[in-house]
């Protein structure tokens, strides 16, 4: 299970009120700060657990690997 701080798919509901999906990633430079990337998919999903398939099936999603706002 990764660390809750830095749970790399993040659920949004847009205005629209569509979910959306974030993908995150973070590495750490030399000094040990880390450095995060986030890349928001294009596809837009009805429900959070049609983000959360989505995810699963292309990015091999664990759970407990989700944030949501």
């Amino acid at each position: 299970m990764s660390d809750p701080k830095n749970r790399p798919f993040l659920i949004n509901k847009d205005a629209e009120g569509n979910f959306r999906l974030t993908v995150r990633s973070v590495r750490y430079n030399s000094q040990g700060y880390p450095l995060v990337t986030a890349a928001l998919q294009d596809e837009l999903f009805k429900t959070m657990a049609g983000a959360r398939t989505f995810a699963r099936d292309n990015f091999g999603a664990q759970p407990g690997e989700y944030a949501s706002k």
